[in-house]
């Protein structure tokens, strides 16, 4: 079997005629070279087939460049999504993102996580509130630099990114009796993030305010499966909702199609719906969601920058409002 050799910086200075540091300098951005030098150490290296090994550069630097993006429902679309811009802002700093998924709450977790570390991993963003805060604790021990998306706590010394989730709901709320909408309902799934939470009892504490009686149904994850039972449970009550706020946009998407296709309601006149995320598929015609944007761009933009200036010891919060995206489940919109 052939084993796989790495062409040194040593071999292509032989190959060039020039000193090893003439090589360094070559594949240092803005370092002083001459362009014959650079011509010659440039042809040697591709005929070697050489690359630079920045892991080693770095922790000469005591810094790595790699970065833990700890997730956990990495399928759904909001998931997806944020993991995607992410890591295209970490490519663009030249950081390499290393991904642990923490759907399985085993050991299998603390063992990648660990071994992560043990690559000199500098800092872990962590996508939800779902992931334990062991794993927090962890990070934190050894040294890392942290991000924390959506989650309630507070560490020293790191960024904590969160939606104005409650002021999200308020306004969910007043578009409900905008649209005229008397018997509200609030759809959940059991799964407890801080974010879910602040959505439920944003929109309870709203309509409380107004006088105004709200149904809340919980089940499972946040899951379009999740949004049929929901559906099922609310949509055969003797005093059946006109509105259902949706804590996520897959639980919206399967809270609709089982009010179209099972009890044979019509979206909005019957019944209107609010989602959260602004997945891609709440924008097909056959949803058509009214739903609250979760700007992954910015997110992504404020973790990433945040981690390529130097270290502070206090943390800081940044919270965002999502913009209501207006489409056609709800009258008015």
């Amino acid at each position: 079997m052939n084993q796989k050799i790495f062409v040194s910086a040593k071999e292509v200075a032989d190959r060039a005629g020039v000193s090893r540091s003439a090589v360094s300098r070559t594949f240092t951005p803005g370092a002083s070279v001459s362009e014959e030098t650079r011509r010659r150490v440039m042809e040697a290296a591709e005929a070697l087939g050489y690359h630079v090994n920045h892991l080693a550069r770095g922790l000469m630097r005591n810094e790595s460049g790699l970065v833990c993006l700890i997730v956990s429902e990495m399928d759904t679309p909001y998931r997806s999504s944020l993991i995607r811009a992410i890591s295209h802002q970490l490519q663009a700093v030249s950081k390499i993102a290393m991904l642990i998924n923490t759907d399985r709450s085993d050991k299998s977790v603390d063992d990648a996580l660990r071994l992560a570390i043990s690559y000199r991993a500098d800092a872990s963003i962590i996508l939800s509130g779902m992931p334990d805060k062991s794993i927090t604790d962890l990070c934190v021990k050894s040294g890392q630099r942290l991000v924390l998306i959506n989650r309630d706590e507070e560490r020293e010394g790191a960024l904590m990114i969160n939606l104005n989730d409650r002021e999200a709901a308020h306004r969910a709320f007043i578009a409900f009796q905008r649209a005229g909408c008397r018997r509200l309902a609030f759809a959940n799934s059991d799964v407890g993030t801080p974010s879910l939470k602040a959505r439920e009892e944003g929109f309870v504490a709203a309509a409380i305010e107004a006088g105004v009686e709200v149904i809340v149904e919980r089940f499972g994850p946040t899951r379009y499966q999740s949004g049929v039972i929901l559906a099922q449970r609310l949509l055969t009550r003797e005093a059946r909702p006109d509105a259902i706020f949706c804590a996520n946009d897959l639980l919206a998407c399967g809270v609709m199609d089982t009010a179209r296709h099972q009890f044979k309601l019509t979206v909005p006149d019957d019944i209107c719906v609010i989602g959260f995320d602004y997945i891609e598929q709440c924008s097909w015609s056959s949803y058509d969601l009214t739903t609250f944007a979760q700007p992954v761009d910015q997110i992504a933009k404020e973790a990433v920058s945040w981690l390529t200036h130097p270290a502070k010891t206090d943390s800081i919060a940044s919270q965002i409002s999502p913009e209501l995206v207006w489409r056609g489940s709800v009258r008015g919109g």
